[in-house]
């Protein structure tokens, strides 16, 4: 049975999140983080894409300084306001994040009003630390490659102070976390005077988050998925996802796409869900999750898969703060499967 297409009234109907900041966010986004951060499609290409996106009825995109493609999304927003596609900026849902170098005291608001820079953009939807670790900022000012000699423990009340400044001014409509554990989020409920709208986490059928998921939801804190289709080709990757003979059965049971079962999977565990693709059919197939559900059977299988992250060990290093993966995630799925080096991927020396 071949994918179903995505008709334009079911594109425009996708559900919102309730947030404890700022205005709803778009239950499916798009997003805009590529293997070679940009490189390899270059701006204009970006740009491409993200039209594409748009005139598929996506609403919610979401980027970082590190990926390299805040400009290109700005451009894009600023085309498809002129010609009309969407209305105005704010109908809109834009998530950008602050990076590892700039995660200190100082260096917090400097590094949005870059990003806002780059976008166009007054003010983001929501603004997310990246990781939960910082690393000295580089000689070269804007360089994003991962320096493991220079990974130093985040001062999270320093940085967290300066990311509700950044809410306060309204420069960022709300603000969150990403990559953090129970552990980590905890630690930052005990101070923070506004506590974060979201936390952004690897999530798919083979890194399936229960414990986060639950504790987040305690917390009034909206889990958001990055990576559903396990991320394949990328150096944080779980190949396993697209090549899994469950999903790949379920896949055909259903008439759908193996990342169209991935996507409804979590979306139907109340999770936001950033999706990308740069390809404009399969951009269009990744919202058509709505109107059908996975069956109790196919949620069983799915739930019997093996547990293993594709973002794992970026960060670990003998002379950081974290050296294991259990000391990172605090235990919380510390299996991996990439075999990438993120310094190799970020590095263009390499």
């Amino acid at each position: 049975m071949a994918p179903s297409p995505c008709g334009a009234d079911q594109m425009k109907a996708v559900p919102v999140a309730a947030l404890s900041l700022g205005k709803p966010m778009k239950r499916v986004g798009f997003g805009t983080a590529s293997a070679t951060l940009g490189q390899a499609e270059g701006r204009a290409g970006v740009t491409q894409a993200v039209l594409h996106a748009l005139d598929a009825g996506y609403r919610h995109f979401d980027t970082a300084s590190s990926y390299n493609t805040e400009a290109a999304l700005g451009d894009a927003v600023a085309e498809a306001v002129l010609a009309g596609t969407v209305a105005s900026r704010d109908d809109l849902y834009i998530t950008t994040k602050l990076w590892i170098a700039d995660a200190h005291p100082g260096r917090v608001l400097p590094a949005l009003q870059k990003s806002l820079r780059n976008l166009r953009m007054e003010y983001v939807d929501m603004f997310l630390i990246h990781f939960p670790v910082s690393m000295r900022p580089p000689a070269v000012e804007g360089a994003i490659a991962v320096v493991k000699d220079d990974l130093v423990e985040m001062d999270m009340k320093g940085v967290w102070g300066e990311m509700e400044e950044c809410h306060r001014r309204g420069l960022a409509r709300a603000i969150g976390v990403s990559n953090f554990s129970c552990k980590k989020l905890e630690y930052l409920l005990s101070f923070a005077k506004i506590p974060p709208a979201a936390n952004q986490v690897e999530v798919h059928p083979y890194c399936r988050q229960n414990k986060i998921r639950a504790f987040c939801r305690e917390k009034g804190i909206q889990l958001c998925a990055y990576s559903p289709l396990g991320g394949k080709g990328t150096p944080w990757a779980n190949n396993s996802v697209m090549d899994c003979p469950v999903l790949e059965q379920i896949a055909r049971e259903r008439g759908k796409t193996v990342a169209q079962v991935c996507i409804r999977w979590v979306y139907e565990q109340g999770d936001c869900v950033i999706a990308k693709s740069f390809n404009e059919q399969r951009m269009r197939q990744n919202l058509d999750i709505f109107g059908w559900e996975l069956t109790d059977d196919d949620r069983r299988r799915i739930s019997a898969l093996p547990e293993s992250r594709g973002t794992y060990n970026f960060f670990i290093h003998e002379s950081g703060p974290y050296k294991t993966a259990e000391e990172f995630w605090d235990g919380e799925i510390v299996s991996g499967q990439s075999t990438y080096q993120i310094a190799s991927c970020l590095d263009p020396t390499n």
